[in-house]
Parts: C-alpha cells; sequence; structure tokens
C-alpha cells in the first residue's frame, strides 16, 4: 500500500532539517534532496562533469569545491541551467527509487517524507500527496542563519519564494518559533491528519 509521499520545504534557517529528523522520529521515513546532492558530488560521474565544463580547479585533489561550482553556476543563468540539468534529473530518480522503498517496507512507515529547498520554486508539488512549509520570524531565521556562518542569506533568498508564500501554498504550514519538542508536537498532528481516510 502506498504511504502518504510528502514534500517539506521553508524558509532558509527556518528549520527544515530540524523538522526532517523530529519527523523520523515520529515514524516517517525521511530523504534530504541536500544529501543526494552532496552524495552526487562525491561521486565521479558528477564531478567529471564539472570538471569538462569548468576545468580542474573546481574539483581540487578529484574532491569537488562546491564553492567554486556555485561562483560558475550561479553567475550565468545559462551556467547555472547546465548545473540543474544535470542534477535534477540524477535527484529525481534518488526520490523515486526512495518512495518506492518506502511503499514496499513492512511495517509502513507513516510517511515518506522529502525535504526539498526549491520544491515550490521547481514547480515539484504536484508530485507529493501532500507539502509542509516550515516557517520561522524573520529575527530568528537571521540568528540561526549567522550561527551556522551562512553569508549571502539575501542572495540565496533571491531564489526562494518568501516564507509566506511558501505557507501559502503549502497543505500544511508549520511554525518552528519554540522548542524541539513542540516542533515535533506540531509535526505529529500532521501525520495523525494524514493517516486519516480520505486526507
Amino acid at each position: 500500500m502506498a504511504v502518504p509521499f510528502v514534500g517539506l520545504t521553508g524558509g532558509l534557517a527556518a528549520g527544515k532539517s530540524t523538522a526532517l529528523a523530529a519527523l523520523e522520529r515520529l515514524g516517517a521515513r525521511t530523504l534530504s534532496t541536500d544529501a543526494v546532492v552532496h552524495g552526487l558530488y562525491e561521486g565521479a560521474e558528477l564531478r567529471d562533469l564539472v570538471v569538462e565544463r569548468w576545468g580542474a580547479d573546481v574539483a581540487p585533489d578529484g574532491v569537488v569545491d562546491r564553492a567554486a561550482v556555485a561562483q560558475h553556476a550561479f553567475g550565468d543563468p545559462a551556467e547555472r541551467t547546465w548545473l540543474e540539468g544535470q542534477v535534477w534529473p540524477r535527484v529525481a530518480q534518488a526520490v523515486l527509487a526512495f518512495r518506492q522503498e518506502a511503499d514496499a517496507a513492512d511495517p509502513a512507515p507513516r510517511a515518506a517524507v522529502v525535504e526539498t529547498p526549491l520544491l515550490f520554486e521547481a514547480g515539484m508539488e504536484a508530485g507529493y500527496d501532500a507539502t509542509i512549509a516550515v516557517v520561522a520570524p524573520e529575527a530568528l531565521r537571521q540568528e540561526r542563519a549567522q550561527a551556522r556562518g551562512h553569508h549571502g542569506v539575501a542572495a540565496r533568498n533571491d531564489r526562494h519564494l518568501s516564507q509566506e508564500e511558501k505557507a501559502e501554498r503549502a497543505t500544511y504550514a508549520i511554525v518552528n518559533d519554540g522548542t524541539v519538542e513542540q516542533l515535533e508536537a506540531r509535526l505529529a498532528a500532521v501525520l495523525d491528519d494524514l493517516a486519516r481516510p480520505g486526507t
């Protein structure tokens, strides 16, 4: 039987990864597309493609330097389109395999949840049974981003919909403004709702 297939997204530093870990503790099977992308960069196939495109400086000692890749890709729309054309189909394959494994699992997980930062921006929401947007107050997000050493938050945010737009478009909007326990309780309510017949 198919388990609920859920896309998880949210604002930068709103707590998507914290929410994903909480959902796993609550009995969902989870996948981070960021982790999939990291894995792709560690493999020879994508490394060879970016080296062929941009030269050996993007993979010193045979290891892809993601900052160097970003400099090439995000400064030029054509280069970004090329990179996304290499990365996204491979991520989609990994997501499909994840979903099939979740559906075949015994016992079945409560949901199969995929963390996808650009879920709505990339038009992928139609592939999910439901979507969750994690949002947090602006001041809290800035504080978290700075604590993690994120630079260029504004530039990265240019490609993202606002938190409000994500919350509006999502099936469930979860505010992450308290403790991990509070976040977990809000997510548990979502999983309960997904388990209801006809949801």
